[in-house]
């Protein structure tokens, strides 16, 4: 799934941004290493039931409770590329058997994924939603070329995609939220389809994948993305126009932040210039008015006038605007861009600073302070998958 490397210039390399980050790096990289990855594989799985939990409490202690669709292949991933990042940890052993009760768990029998079931497997709800179909094929091209032969899993991820076309595809473009179709649409999980269909495009020549992709790519600046601000909007109408009211004035910064980041990737790859510049708009955009500076982090929603609607920060915002950050300087070579990388290194710490090493908090409000919850499954994936954008990044100019 590792997308090729952008040349980085000799000025960014030289920078104090590029040494900061190095250190940040080291930092957050050891931190998985020695302690997230070994925390999430013991506690965060179930040793009884099999499977991963979805919540860790800040006692370290598990919670018993349902499983969604999309928490299983988010697990699934940042054990799939644990061995990359470094950890000797049993990550082929985990991804085998945790990919088995996956797939004997969630898909149904049309291919498509399940949204939920109990701690023993019973299905409890039958979805199916977009936003799992995005998780469940990311997992699997997360998995291409790291499992044994045998498992078949881009014919399983083709078929998932062949039975999402034909059953939730759009005359208009993109895809239903939900069968039977409901409103609003939503840019997100189209945003985490091109994620896997971008993610398949690097570990597989079959052009269907190429083919999804662009079509994502084109939906989004010619739909998604508001004329006037440049955002991508997040709640759409029957026929790809805002949502009336407030639903259809809201971004997000977290993700603007990461749209930029695929549009970033995907616009160099196909020499498009007009999708490096709507994903620099979007960066900007988030970095000018998405970020609290007196807090250093990126908040939650703003509305199309600039207004901040929510002003808490959850901890996945930060994690995009680090990758975001970073691929930005690489495409541009211009340190000064490091600047939003480097303040959202630094912010992700803050999250991740608990009693038990190797969680994390979720949420920070207006005020600074940090909501007393349970660390989510869900998070894992973003903060690995940011570290190990990081880790290839300073690995590459090594």
């Amino acid at each position: 799934m590792k997308q090729n490397a952008l040349p980085l210039s000799s000025a960014l390399i030289a920078s104090t941004q590029w040494q900061t980050l190095t250190g940040l790096r080291d930092g957050l990289r050891d931190w998985a290493l020695d302690h997230a990855l070994p925390l999430w594989a013991k506690t965060g799985r179930d040793a009884t039931q099999g499977g991963f939990h979805e919540k860790i409490d800040q006692d370290g202690k598990a919670l018993d409770l349902p499983r969604r669709g999309r928490v299983t292949p988010r697990q699934l991933y940042c054990f799939a590329v644990a061995g990359e990042l470094g950890w000797d940890g049993p990550w082929r052993a985990i991804i085998e058997t945790e990919l088995k009760t996956y797939l004997a768990r969630f898909f149904r029998t049309d291919g498509l994924i399940r949204n939920l079931v109990a701690a023993d497997g019973r299905s409890l709800d039958e979805g199916p939603s977009l936003y799992d179909q995005a998780f469940g094929l990311f997992a699997l091209a997360s998995l291409q070329g790291r499992m044994p032969v045998g498992f078949e899993l881009e014919h399983k991820a083709k078929t998932l995609l062949a039975s999402l076309k034909a059953r939730q595809g759009r005359n208009l473009g993109g895809f239903e939220e939900t069968l039977p179709p409901s409103l609003p649409l939503q840019s997100n999980p189209h945003m985490h389809l091109f994620e896997a269909c971008l993610a398949w495009t690097a570990v597989s020549k079959d052009p269907v994948w190429q083919a999804e992709t662009d079509a994502i790519a084109a939906l989004c600046l010619n739909q998604f993305i508001d004329a006037k601000t440049g955002a991508v909007r997040e709640y759409f109408d029957g026929d790809w126009q805002a949502m009336p009211g407030l639903e259809g004035r809201k971004w997000e910064p977290g993700h603007q932040f990461e749209w930029g980041w695929l549009l970033l990737g995907w616009g160099q790859s196909k020499n498009r210039p007009d999708a490096i510049a709507a994903a620099k708009r979007m960066i900007d955009l988030a970095e000018t008015h998405g970020v609290d500076p007196a807090r250093g982090v990126a908040i939650s929603v703003v509305l199309e006038d600039l207004q901040v609607l929510d002003g808490g920060a959850r901890l996945w915002p930060q994690t995009e605007r680090l990758k975001a950050g970073l691929r930005l300087a690489q495409t541009t070579g211009k340190p000064a861009d490091l600047d939003g990388a480097v303040s959202a290194a630094k912010a992700l710490l803050k999250y991740l600073d608990v009693p038990v090493t190797g969680l994390w908090r979720d949420r920070m409000t207006e005020k600074g302070d940090f909501v007393s919850e349970a660390a989510p499954a869900s998070s894992f994936y973003h903060i690995l998958c940011a570290v190990l954008e990081l880790h290839r990044a300073i690995s590459s100019a090594a």
